[in-house]
């Protein structure tokens, strides 16, 4: 089973540093603007002290063999501190694209899976073939569990998933205001890389503290898949076997 991360774990604090990131959902005014990102700790997220709306995606930073991306300024990425090992040629392609990957509208949360992102506004080369791993988490937090002690566990999990390898990209909504459910993803390299991931302490830690926190949760796994001959990509649901390589 692979367990997609329940908090945004801590992206690099360089690029917030030198970029104020903003977002683009409307919302009521509050003292702090609700399209900031917001400090990335134990609190901020698990009991801000204002409204916040979705968190923009996390990608992981690429081998130092590789530059860096620029960052669009309209639904710009975080990026971790923690590098991948290494990355495929068609993977890298995906990296790039998914600097612009952001929900299709503010009700991300119920709908399918193909229709929540922006899958379609999604583009790589036309000669490019090749599919990724997508693991899917629905959930809904107990009333009183510890969102921080969540929260540091699953930065821990992520750091280590991105060191060793595979973990593509990582993004975690802000619970529905009215049901309380809420949507985690993260994009794999293959298939085995996110089965590893499940036998690490760090995750399994976060599995544990998990388990524990949430009244409702539900996994769910997909294929995203680039055939040659087009740029776009597709979301299929996953029906076994290996994924990736």
């Amino acid at each position: 089973m692979s367990f997609p991360f329940t908090h945004h774990p801590q992206p690099s604090e360089l690029q917030q540093k030198e970029r104020p990131l903003t977002l683009s959902l409307s919302a009521a005014p509050a003292e702090r603007d609700p399209h900031n990102v917001p400090a990335f700790d134990s609190k901020s997220l698990t009991c801000p002290s204002a409204p916040l709306l979705y968190l923009p995606p996390l990608l992981s930073s690429l081998p130092d063999q590789y530059p860096s991306e620029p960052i669009p300024l309209e639904h710009p990425p975080l990026i971790t501190e923690t590098r991948l090992p290494d990355i495929d040629p068609v993977s890298l392609s995906l990296h790039k694209a998914l600097h612009h990957f952001k929900p299709f509208d503010a009700d991300y949360v119920t709908k399918p899976y193909g229709e929540a992102f922006n899958w379609s506004q999604l583009a790589l080369p036309e000669n490019e073939e090749r599919e990724w791993y997508c693991v899917v988490f629905r959930s809904k937090r107990k009333p009183g569990s510890d969102g921080g002690a969540l929260y540091d566990a699953d930065k821990y999990a992520h750091e280590e998933a991105v060191r060793n390898g595979g973990l593509i990209l990582y993004w975690y909504g802000i619970p529905d205001p009215i049901t309380g459910m809420n949507l985690a993803t993260c994009i794999w390299q293959s298939r085995r890389h996110a089965v590893a991931a499940n036998s690490r302490p760090h995750h399994i830690k976060a599995m544990r503290l998990a388990v524990e926190s949430y009244e409702v949760y539900s996994l769910e796994r997909h294929v995203l898949r680039k055939g040659k001959g087009s740029p776009a990509v597709t979301i299929e649901p996953y029906h076994g076997g290996e994924v990736g390589w």
